[in-house]
């Protein structure tokens, strides 16, 4: 997916001046996926969740959207997911996280602390002890400044090459971080989230690093 197709496409769809989302993988219900049509397209998809968590997570729409993987991964290889929108709110942190149940538990396997989404382009690694077959592939951003949101969309993706179990990857995984959804964990303007347990990709910008403690501190 080049960046200047997915302009195109934010101006058609009259989102460029909106907040931002992930725009590959294309997520369910995403307007920049060409199969999407008609009612299927969410052009509020840039939105952040529901402070009463009433849409948590994914929107809801990994519990009423047909699936259809609209991206397909090797365990052991290298990505990249990309983010379109013009409001990052001067960044903030972000997580790549699959799920294996259907959305009731999400698992990182990358986390950006600080300056996400600044850049529009991340990379990743596809564990090798994934388990292989659907997935839920999330990403959700914690913005710096403005209003203490959490955004979060959501694609529905197919892994293969995996030497993972259920069990052994729910293990080897540390839990999403989800705040500012009514489950009691708010983040603070204009200080940066610092996820406890980020997992084992891990990059750093804003002017933190390994040794930044987590903040805030929920339980």
């Amino acid at each position: 997916m080049h960046f200047n197709s997915i302009f195109s496409a934010l101006l058609s769809c009259g989102l460029a001046a909106a907040h931002m989302q992930m725009s590959w993988p294309y997520p369910m219900r995403s307007p920049l996926d060409p199969q999407n049509k008609g009612s299927d397209k969410d052009y509020d998809m840039s939105n952040p969740l529901d402070q009463s968590g009433s849409n948590f997570p994914c929107k809801g729409y990994h519990k009423n959207t047909p699936w259809r993987a609209t991206a397909e991964y090797k365990a052991g290889e290298s990505y990249n997911m990309t983010v379109a929108g013009a409001a990052t709110h001067s960044g903030g942190s972000c997580q790549l996280s699959l799920s294996y149940d259907e959305g009731k538990t999400f698992k990182v396997i990358k986390s950006m602390v600080g300056g996400c989404p600044l850049d529009f382009k991340y990379d990743f690694t596809m564990p090798s002890d994934v388990v292989n077959g659907h997935a839920l592939f999330a990403w959700s951003w914690f913005n710096l400044v403005g209003n203490r949101e959490m955004y979060m969309n959501c694609a529905n993706v197919e892994i293969s090459g995996g030497s993972g179990s259920n069990e052994s990857f729910g293990n080897n995984y540390p839990d999403m971080f989800v705040a500012n959804v009514g489950n009691g964990c708010s983040t603070v303007e204009g200080k940066h989230t610092v996820f406890a347990h980020p997992g084992k990709q891990v990059t750093y910008a804003g002017g933190l690093d390994a040794s930044s403690p987590p903040f805030p501190k929920c339980s």
